[in-house]
């Protein structure tokens, strides 16, 4: 782990000073240029820039000669701090860094620049000549390399251009921002090039909409989808897949509305947090609504309707439905980041007694739906910070409860957790489940998190065995979580090639000629009657066209039949992918494939 730690840090200073050097890069060949900030992100690193001309992607190949040069010149990084009328001076040409200067004085943080600069023009100050690449300085509080010796030049690339608004604020200006790359070796670079390739060969935005899934309409809005007849198909099987789980366990289907008004948010905690983040609706008569931003709220009124008995407990209640947030336009990706968002969402209203047990139905839950798709889970444990109590509703006390709860969970299942602190929800604790899809790439899917605190906000209670009030706790569990992440995740791990028992159209009928439709009609009939998803293809193309048809859609079976299946009542039947072929009776097919389907391989 401490060697894990090493080598990330490591990667954190050459991807840093790579953004100084791409920056210094930008300045000589486009001086009018304004610098906006060059944090490292995940596998590289970013810069935005004001240009005075646009510059296009065309342009990326020069800039990655220059910076690759600076990085085998030995250049120098070199830490120095300075009075807030030294940075105003440093960058009286700059505006964003003036900004930000004015933020940091504001908040009285200290100041610091680093000195990008070669060992013969090394400067005793920050004001280091008129050459910007013998003194490039950049108000920054690092890390960054020693030495640009430590850069491995042809272990990083810059890869593409965006739009950004400058703070991530659409009100302010659109500045161009360059990504880069970097890692320590070559061979690192080119594997994770390797795998951008395959994820762009995979992604749901471009696979979606071929496969006639999901499509998004200017007039209806962005970050809206609209699903498709075969789209649709599949999210009610999924759905359909976790409610029998969860129906097998006690749980309830409930239904509530898509507005409610601003005292129930008032009241949950939300109002105060996710107030800006809202879609909000003004009645006639001057009542203020909110569309609803999540279910947790409305399904405590659903609980605070009656008295409960301690022996009614737990109480379960599961819908699925549509919440909604305001995201901002430049965040909105595909079905990743929407502004409808589909929940499988449940509650569960239980005793302090009851915790472990139901948590733990919950667990196998999700450890049987994601072992359907082939997924390995990790588990994460996401705490809240301790230095930042006043982020979270209730007691340290309380939270320190659940958060041994939530350890004693995991324990009991022999799992291991990295622990995150600050990671947890504002409301409480929770388990995150990480899941590795195809590509190696890890995302978070579903979770469990412990509430102590919406019950004592909505003051819920049972009847204790003494005939007294008792606080009850509240569990959130959201499988899938939001159906279109879920989805965006699954069509790129399949590359849209979705197991049988999922695939909107499971067989793919193609008749050789005319003349055999009506017995390809008997054969759909047959697999119609079993419940399996069948289509003809009899269309004027030919067979091999009909067939690279089925192939592109990534339908899971393809039949041909013709003269020798219609006199032997049988089918001939081909695999995708060519991984299975044969031909059987048209009885023992059918048979085969309700195996498969209920087997969910």
């Amino acid at each position: 782990m401490k060697k894990e730690n090493n080598k990330e840090a490591k990667l954190q200073k050459i991807r840093h000073s790579l953004s100084h050097l791409l920056a210094a890069a930008v300045i000589e060949k486009y001086p009018a240029t304004k610098l906006g900030i060059g944090p490292v992100i995940e596998n590289g690193f970013y810069y935005d820039f004001d240009f005075e001309k646009s510059i296009s992607e065309n342009d990326l190949a020069e800039l990655e000669s220059r910076v690759r040069e600076l990085a085998e010149k030995n250049l120098v990084f070199t830490k120095k701090n300075v009075t807030y009328t030294e940075a105003k001076k440093l960058f009286k040409s700059a505006p964003y860094k003036l900004e930000l200067i004015k933020e940091l004085k504001k908040k009285k943080e200290p100041l610091t620049v680093y000195i990008t600069e070669s060992k013969a023009n090394r400067s005793k100050s920050a004001g280091c000549g008129s050459s910007v690449i013998s003194c490039f300085v950049d108000l920054c509080a690092g890390p960054h390399v020693k030495n640009t010796s430590e850069i491995n030049p042809d272990a990083f690339a810059l890869t593409k251009i965006a739009g950004a608004y400058w703070r991530g604020n659409e009100k302010n200006k659109m500045l161009t921002r360059i990504y880069g790359l970097a890692f320590e070796t070559k061979r690192e670079l080119e594997k994770y090039q390797n795998i951008l390739t395959e994820a762009e060969r995979r992604d749901h935005k471009k696979l979606g909409p071929e496969l006639d899934l999901f499509t998004f309409s200017e007039l209806v809005g962005s970050g809206l989808p609209l699903w498709t007849p075969k789209g649709t198909l599949i999210r009610n099987i999924l759905d359909n897949f976790v409610w029998e789980l969860r129906k097998k366990e006690g749980y309830e289907m409930v239904d509530i509305p898509h507005i409610s008004k601003k005292d129930l948010y008032e009241k949950s905690g939300h109002w105060q947090k996710f107030k800006d983040e809202l879609f909000k609706i003004e009645t006639r008569e001057g009542h203020l609504f909110a569309i609803k931003p999540m279910n947790c709220p409305q399904h405590t009124q659903i609980y605070a309707r009656k008295k409960w008995s301690y022996r009614e407990l737990p109480q379960r209640y599961a819908t699925t439905t549509k919440v909604y947030r305001d995201e901002q336009s430049g965040e909105l990706a595909g079905l990743s980041r929407v502004r409808a968002i589909t929940q499988d969402d449940a509650h569960v209203f239980c005793r302090k007694s009851q915790i472990h047990e139901e948590m733990g139905k919950i667990w196998d839950i999700i450890r049987t739906f994601y072992g359907a798709f082939g997924f390995s889970l990790s588990v994460r444990l996401s705490l809240s910070d301790p230095k930042q109590m006043e982020k979270y509703l209730g007691s340290p006390k309380l939270w320190k409860i659940a958060e041994n709860e939530l350890r004693a969970l995991i324990k009991d299942k022999k799992a291991s957790a990295n622990e995150a602190k600050g990671e947890a929800a504002f409301y409480g604790p929770k388990i995150d489940f990480m899941a590795n899809d195809s590509l190696g790439r890890e995302w978070q899917v579903a979770t469990i998190q412990l509430d102590m605190n919406m019950p004592e906000r909505f003051d819920l209670t049972c009847v204790n065995e003494e005939g007294k009030p008792e606080r009850i706790v509240m569990l959130h569990a959201a499988i899938m979580g939001s159906i279109e992440r879920f989805l965006s995740i699954l069509i790129e791990h399949y590359a849209g090639a979705f197991p049988l028992w999922l695939s909107p159209v499971q067989i793919n009928i193609l008749p050789v000629s005319e003349k055999f439709t009506a017995y390809a009609g008997e054969i759909r009939n047959k697999l119609f009657a079993a419940g399996i998803r069948a289509e003809i293809n009899g269309s004027g193309e030919t067979l091999g066209k009909r067939i690279r048809d089925a192939e592109l859609q990534k339908i899971p079976y393809i039949l041909v039949v013709g003269e020798k299946e219609k006199s032997t009542k049988t089918v001939n039947f081909r695999r995708k992918g060519g991984k299975e072929t044969g031909t059987i009776s048209a009885d023992e097919f059918v048979s085969k494939i309700e195996k498969e389907i209920a087997g969910k391989k």
